[in-house]
């Protein structure tokens, strides 16, 4: 058993399960559909492609520093069908802010897990971390361990050692064949033709950590909402 590691940080992230016309939401974390999304654009695949080998990779994400909820406002101007008249409309788009995450596939193949390690690595298309406007920073790629999707994301290095801000820690991927203790969640891409956008369903646990380190030359400050006053 291996599992590929990404590391999932950038300024704005948005990785929405239930978007929908002018509302565009973000989850709390990766969402498997994004992630798988992202490397499907790192193989130059067409939207219309065929997504099962990708899809049945075990998907599992872990947060290492929550990002904050921004709310922003976009100004869309499109030509009424039929019609020479301009409409404007507002659209609402939640992003997170400065949240990490270390994301995994776990797969028995670790030869389809080097090709899509090669790819991120050469991408045929840009990457990005659920939108257009969210490019990742690097380093993406964490590398391949021959540890199982929990293991691995237990034991990977905690990547929010640099910062000021301590946040709990956990864990958040798909259940094992015969498990029945998590939540259901419609989350598994099986098409992203823009024509026929289809997607099924996965079941998914939640395993909490403890607090994440803090260096020594580091300095916890509280949040104080008032201060500015």
């Amino acid at each position: 058993m291996s599992t590929l590691l990404l590391r999932l940080a950038a300024p704005l992230q948005a990785w929405g399960t239930d978007s929908k016309f002018e509302t565009r939401r973000t989850d709390q974390e990766p969402s498997k559909s994004g992630v798988i999304g992202m490397l499907a654009a790192a193989l130059g695949l067409p939207r219309d492609a065929d997504l099962s080998a990708l899809a049945a990779l075990r998907f599992g994400v872990r947060v290492d520093r929550a990002g904050d909820l921004l709310h922003d406002f976009h100004t869309v101007k499109a030509i009424k069908r039929n019609s020479t008249e301009e409409i404007t409309y507002i659209t609402h788009r939640d992003y997170l802010v400065d949240a990490i995450f270390v994301a995994g596939f776990e797969s028995t193949d670790r030869k389809f897990l080097e090709k899509l390690e090669n790819a991120l690595r050469h991408p045929c298309y840009p990457l990005f971390l659920g939108r257009r406007s969210c490019p990742p920073t690097l380093p993406l790629l964490l590398g391949i361990c021959d540890k199982d999707l929990e293991t691995a994301l237990r034991e990977a290095e905690n990547q929010n050692t640099k910062s000021r801000r301590q946040t709990y820690r956990y864990i958040r991927l798909d259940c094992k064949p015969g498990d029945f203790e998590g939540a259901v969640l419609q989350d598994v891409p099986i098409s992203f033709s823009p024509y026929k956008r289809e997607f099924g369903y996965r079941r998914v646990k939640e395993i909490w950590l403890q607090d994440a380190p803090v260096s020594e030359d580091v300095t916890v400050e509280e949040h104080d909402a008032m201060a500015e006053l």
